[in-house]
């Protein structure tokens, strides 16, 4: 019995020695980095998913081995983002990739701690989620998508598709910090381009979006810009019923029923994100990582959506789309 009772005593220090070493403290909390990525639609969680362990796996890393993967998406449902990036921030994420400018602010807001990799974002110093692109400073980096610029191709892109247009409408959010130099950079081209910018409709949420193309309608605009944020199948499907072309930055806009999109390729900017994710794995601090811009970019085309519009896309236009849905 006396030797029952010292070996128990025995045990008893050793199992408490062990639960006070830091060693055990940090295998409780996850053994192996634990990646989180926030994403606006199911298709991009889908898309990333994909890319991203592809990436991380040319530099060793497993999932299920020694990394772990949580993706949260907002199902289109950009009103959810905050939750779902705190569910991130309470599950001790190491790194968080944000895709998308509103992924990126709520995830910026969620913490100032987590080193955020935002993905495919539009002007991340007019927006504020960096200092600048050489020297981000604070916990954010990553790849620009150079989204206002390319909203001022579109404006080109859709004269090179129905060239007797002469005014272009613009479907814009009044509170999303990426509409100012949204709007700069689409006035900019219609000035080039001779072609009238009117009007600029506002909406600042889908309920809204109706009747900002009952305007446009009744304005007599001939093509619609849509802001990147308006990527929903309701907003593709609220242009098709008043017989609209729209364009926009975002491919997910068109996946969904919009007409055409221009903007970076996304595919090549989640592979490269692997990159990021994995120097910031090795130590490396997100304000000393450059920000990135775009090297290719992606011309998409849904001629489903032309047909339900009554629009018949120049042979010429197809041909030059990398992307066409038939």
């Amino acid at each position: 019995m006396a030797i029952t009772i010292a070996r128990r005593a025995f045990l008893t220090a050793v199992a408490g020695a062990l639960a006070a070493c830091p060693f055990n403290a940090g295998a409780q909390r996850h053994k192996s980095p634990r990646v989180g990525a926030l994403v606006l639609t199911d298709r991009d969680a889908q898309l990333l998913g994909t890319a991203l362990r592809d990436g991380l796996r040319e530099f060793g890393y497993v999932e299920g081995r020694n990394i772990e993967f949580e993706i949260r998406s907002a199902g289109g449902r950009s009103a959810l983002l905050p939750e779902l990036a705190a569910d991130l921030v309470h599950l001790e994420a190491d790194v968080i990739l944000a895709v998308y400018t509103p992924c990126a602010l709520a995830a910026k807001q969620a913490t100032g701690e987590i080193p955020i990799v935002a993905v495919s974002v539009g002007d991340p110093i007019g927006t504020g989620l960096v200092s600048g692109l050489a020297r981000p400073g604070g916990n954010v980096t990553g790849l620009s998508n150079m989204a206002a610029e390319t909203a001022g191709k579109s404006v080109g892109l859709l004269r090179d598709m129905l060239p007797s247009i002469r005014r272009v409408a613009v479907l814009a959010n009044p509170i999303d910090p990426f509409t100012k130099p949204f709007l700069e950079q689409v006035q900019l081209s219609g000035d080039t381009a001779g072609i009238e910018i009117q009007p600029v409709a506002m909406a600042r949420g889908l309920d809204e979006v109706e009747g900002a193309f009952a305007v446009i309608a009744r304005e007599r605009a001939d093509a619609v810009v849509v802001q990147g944020i308006f990527f929903s199948k309701d907003v593709a499907d609220i242009a098709i019923k008043h017989r609209l072309p729209t364009a926009s930055v975002l491919r997910s806009y068109v996946d969904a029923g919009g007409l055409i999109s221009y903007g970076a390729n996304l595919p090549d900017m989640f592979r490269r994100s692997a990159l990021f994710v994995h120097k910031i794995l090795q130590g490396a601090k997100p304000a000393d990582l450059p920000v990135e811009q775009p090297t290719s970019f992606e011309l998409a085309l849904n001629l489903q959506t032309a047909k339900a519009i009554g629009l018949t896309v120049p042979e010429a236009f197809r041909l030059r789309a990398d992307v066409v849905i038939e």
